[in-house]
C-alpha cells in the first residue's frame, strides 16, 4: 500500500494525528558519581559532620580572625581581667576580720604576725591552704583550720602544744611537748618550776620514755631535780642532795618502782648515799658518801685511822 503523507500542520482527513518523531530515550539510573554523592549524603556520619561541623569550622575561623592580632587580644584580655576583678572585690566576697580561736594571747600574736594580711582582703586572693602551712610551721602549734566564714572573718582554729618537760641545751631553755617537739625558748627556769628538766645528749629524741619515768617516780617527785640521759641509751635521775639514781637500759620504769617500794620499806634515799646504781636488776649497789662509809666501817671494827676513807 502506498503511504500517504500530508504537508506540516495539516490533519489526515480521517481525524489522526500527524506521526511525531521519538526523541532519544534517557536512561532514567544516576551516574556513578550522582550515585556515591547520593550514597555519601544518606551516610549519618556524613549528614552529622556537615550539620555540626562547617558551624564550627565558621566559628573558628572568625575567633582565629579575631585573635589574630595582637592589640585585639590585649584589649580581650583586659576587658576579662576588669570583670574578673569587679567580680571578686564585691563586698561579700571582702574579709575584714581575722579571728584566732584555740591560742595563748602571745601565740594568737604570732600568728597574726605570721599571716601578715593586710586587711580588707578578697576572699579570692586568700590562700588557705599556703596559710595553714604557714600557721603549722610555728612550733608551739600543732594543727591549725582555716576558713572563710560568713561576714567577711577568716577563722583560724588551732591546737596549742603544751609544753611538758624543760630541755637544759647548752646555756638555753626549750619547752618540749609530750612527743618531744619544741614548743618555745624558756628565759628562766622559775618561769615553769612545775616542769621537769631532761638534759644530756639525745635527751630530747627520749622525751616520751622520761615522762613515764617521771611519772613512776611521783612519790619522790618532789626531790627530782632532773634526768639526764647518759650515751644515748639509758637515765639518770638527780635528786637533792647531789643523790643520783642509775637506770638501766632496758625497762627503766619497772626499775624506778623497785626503788621507790624499797624507799618505802628502809628510807633508803634518807640516808647518806650518793648514788644507787640500778642497772643490774635485783642487785641494787649503794654508793655512800664518805663519812657514812667510815662510820659503817667503825660500827662493823674496822680501823679506818690513816685512811682517806
Amino acid at each position: 500500500m502506498q503511504s500517504l503523507s500530508f504537508p506540516p500542520g495539516r490533519r489526515d482527513p480521517r481525524g489522526a494525528p500527524p506521526p511525531r518523531r521519538d526523541p532519544a530515550r534517557r536512561d532514567p539510573a544516576p551516574s556513578r558519581w550522582a550515585y556515591r554523592a547520593q550514597r555519601l549524603w544518606l551516610t549519618p556520619l556524613f549528614r552529622t559532620s556537615l550539620r555540626v561541623g562547617l558551624p564550627i569550622l565558621g566559628v573558628v575561623l572568625v575567633i582565629a580572625l579575631i585573635f589574630a592580632s595582637a592589640d585585639r587580644r590585649a584589649a580581650i584580655a583586659g576587658s576579662f581581667t576588669g570583670l574578673v576583678d569587679s567580680f571578686q572585690q564585691r563586698p561579700e566576697f571582702m574579709v575584714t576580720l581575722l579571728s584566732v580561736d584555740g591560742a595563748s594571747p602571745e601565740l594568737s600574736d604570732r600568728i597574726r604576725a605570721t599571716l601578715a594580711l593586710k586587711l580588707p582582703l578578697s576572699s579570692f586572693d586568700i590562700d588557705l591552704t599556703a596559710a595553714r602551712a604557714r600557721i603549722e610551721s610555728i612550733d608551739a602549734v600543732a594543727q591549725a583550720d582555716v576558713r572563710v566564714r560568713s561576714g567577711g572573718v577568716l577563722e583560724v582554729r588551732v591546737t596549742e602544744r603544751e609544753p611538758a618537760i624543760i630541755w637544759r641545751r647548752a646555756a638555753n631553755l626549750v619547752l618540749l611537748d609530750e612527743t618531744g617537739r619544741r614548743v618555745d625558748d624558756l628565759a628562766f627556769r622559775s618561769e615553769r618550776a612545775d616542769l621537769a628538766v631532761i638534759a644530756g645528749e639525745g635527751a630530747e629524741r627520749a622525751v616520751p620514755e622520761a615522762l613515764e619515768i617521771l611519772s613512776a617516780a611521783r612519790p619522790i617527785l618532789n626531790r627530782v631535780r632532773g634526768l639526764v640521759r647518759m650515751g644515748e641509751r639509758r637515765w639518770d635521775i638527780v635528786l637533792d642532795r647531789g643523790q643520783r639514781v642509775l637506770l638501766p637500759v632496758e625497762d627503766p620504769v619497772a626499775a624506778v618502782e623497785r626503788m621507790i617500794a624499797l624507799d618505802e620499806a628502809e628510807d633508803l634515799l634518807d640516808r647518806d648515799v650518793i648514788s644507787v646504781d640500778l642497772r643490774i636488776k635485783d642487785r641494787p649497789v649503794l654508793r655512800l658518801a664518805p663519812y657514812a662509809l667510815r662510820e659503817v666501817r667503825r660500827a662493823r671494827g674496822i680501823d679506818t685511822s690513816g685512811s682517806d676513807l
